[in-house]
């Protein structure tokens, strides 16, 4: 893991992106029932689409939005996906990538960085709450809503 870096999701890199297996059980926290919902609440032009490369394989996926009109507060600078192929997990890729998340949104003025989850056994609660976000609420459909401070 020497060589971690966060690209652009690409044409070249999006085969590899969407293909990123996980560890079994933890497809049921990869989209929280209220995205769904949200899907028409997020610009396309303020998604922040990143895949974290070693070397040149993608162990990683991170989506974020930057968004400081969105009618929905929780949704103007949010980690909205994050995928880390199962092989690759506990080596610090997904701390990599919401790091470089985080860093955007200080860059465009943001003091804090949203989440939204399901909380469960295997779920990403100890991971979110190990980066130091702060369970703030829940949303309408009894997903966790945590906060990370940028300042």
């Amino acid at each position: 893991m020497t060589d971690l870096r966060l690209e652009e999701l690409s044409a070249a890199t999006a085969v590899a992106a969407n293909t990123l297996t996980l560890k079994p059980g933890q497809e049921q926290y990869a989209q929280p029932g209220s995205h769904a919902i949200a899907e028409d609440a997020i610009n396309p032009a303020t998604a922040w689409s990143r895949v974290v490369l070693d070397g040149d394989q993608v162990v990683g996926f991170i989506q974020g939005n930057f968004d400081p009109d969105n009618a929905m507060e929780e949704l103007r600078s949010c980690v909205w996906r994050i995928h880390v192929a199962a092989d690759q997990q506990g080596r610090g890729v997904g701390r990599f990538a919401v790091e470089g998340l985080a860093e955007a949104a200080r860059e465009r003025g943001f003091d804090r960085l949203t989440v939204m989850y399901d909380a469960g056994e295997g779920g990403p609660e100890a991971f979110f709450a190990a980066l130091g976000f702060q369970v703030i609420g829940q949303t309408k459909y009894g997903e966790q809503l945590a906060a990370l401070s940028l300042t």
